[in-house]
């Protein structure tokens, strides 16, 4: 309730009848913080230079499974490092045996194509048919620069002129 000192003369304060909004912003601080503090650990910690896409955006899965493909070809299920032997027992472990469910793919933008395709086949192999290409959002301040490729540093598109579409 507040009170106004506008009009003393009368000797009585006069009632507003206003919402007090202040515990209501505390409250949305406070979520706000949480959240701050919550959205970092929901993510994946294998470190890999994504390349950018310009496709939109799809919904994401409630509990999704990212596989990844680090710099120097080892896998990652997770956060947890996976034999290319035993990767078909690790997903039907973590999908219980879903075969229907997507494996969202991440790879280093350094992989090579012929490397990305090879875990793809062993996907495919495994029985798992749904692969999602993981890749940044593309804000128009990448893509291709000055003649430049991207996610190709220009010491690549050099050293191989022959490969530029």
């Amino acid at each position: 309730m507040a009170v106004s000192l506008r009009d003393p003369q009368d000797g009585d304060l006069a009632e507003h009848s206003e919402i007090n909004v202040t515990p209501f912003i505390d409250v949305m601080l406070v979520l706000l913080i949480i959240f701050m503090v919550a959205a970092p650990l929901s993510t994946v910690d294998v470190a890999v230079d994504l390349p950018v896409s310009s496709a939109p955006p799809q919904a994401r899965p409630d509990k999704p499974i990212f596989l990844s493909v680090k710099p120097d070809l080892t896998l990652a299920l997770g956060n947890d490092d996976v034999p290319r032997g035993a990767l078909q027992a690790t997903l039907d472990r973590q999908t219980n045996s879903d075969r229907q469910q997507r494996i969202f793919l991440r790879a280093d933008g350094v992989v090579a194509y012929r490397d990305l395709m090879g875990v793809m086949n062993l996907l495919r192999g495994a029985g798992y048919l749904k692969v999602a290409l993981v890749g940044l959002e593309d804000t128009g301040q990448g893509g291709a620069i000055g003649g430049q490729l991207p996610g190709v540093s220009p010491a690549a598109q050099q050293a191989a002129p022959a490969t530029r579409p």
